[in-house]
């Protein structure tokens, strides 16, 4: 079932997530809106893959585990859905309201839309990442975003390219976005009441954070290196002229 005339594809790239993805499944498989389910299990050691399998969706397993960045990119080389949907496989409640990532593409009202979660007190970090990313978006687009770290992202497939994906580590959802605003892409930001699991103050959630920040500052390095020769090239062919 198409919503107008916009058929829609959630993609979950997923690595031992067998916890929480069957619950995310149940619920998407139950919205008359949502055409294809692809799971794309990163070479989980779990099962991660039966139980997606088992709760409705289609299951694409890699061979080893490669990255955020890859699984998505397999998504999307296998999703021909006009929509595309990016969730990720924690999501404990509130994955009905993907129909708000949606609606202002079908309306044609934007392009991409991200999801705004509300912030949590008293778990979490400090902060650290969020501002390095909201700096270094405004750094290299001249924008600011809320959401650019959200994994739960709705995007037109023809404004999709390749060069979205070629992130590593944490840096996917931050590339993704600088990338989609250096295009001109129109992207809307929608509040939501979704829950995923929250990474806590102990070793691995300070360990996370960590390796969250070096990608997302690589992803600025590499980048800004991006934008200096661009600017370069243009001043060449300039005195050329």
């Amino acid at each position: 079932m198409s919503l107008n005339g916009y058929d829609i594809g959630v993609i979950i790239p997923a690595y031992n997530e067998e916890v929480y993805i069957g619950h995310t499944i149940e619920t998407l498989v139950s919205l008359p809106y949502i055409d294809r389910i692809l799971v794309v299990d990163d070479g989980s050691e779990d099962n991660t893959a039966y139980v997606a399998a088992s709760a409705g969706a289609y299951v694409l397993s890699l061979p080893q585990n490669r990255g955020k960045a890859l699984a998505m990119k397999r998504g999307y080389e296998a999703m021909h859905t006009h929509v595309l949907v990016f969730l990720d496989a924690d999501i404990t409640e509130g994955a009905c309201q993907i129909i708000k990532l949606i609606e202002p593409i079908c309306e044609r009202k934007a392009e991409a839309v991200i999801a705004r979660f509300p912030m949590t007190t008293g778990q979490g970090g400090f902060g650290l990442v969020r501002a390095l990313a909201a700096k270094g978006l405004y750094f290299l687009t001249g924008k600011t975003l809320t959401g650019v770290l959200s994994g739960q992202r709705a995007i037109l497939r023809k404004a999709i390219n390749d060069s979205f994906f070629e992130y590593k580590g944490f840096g996917i959802e931050f590339g993704m976005t600088a990338d989609m605003l250096l295009q001109n892409i129109q992207i809307i930001e929608v509040d939501v009441n979704m829950k995923h699991r929250t990474t806590g103050r102990d070793y691995k959630g300070f360990l996370h954070r960590y390796r969250q920040f070096i990608d997302i500052f690589l992803v600025i390095i590499k980048k800004t290196r991006e934008k200096a020769f661009s600017k370069r090239i243009a001043t060449t062919q300039k005195e050329q002229d």
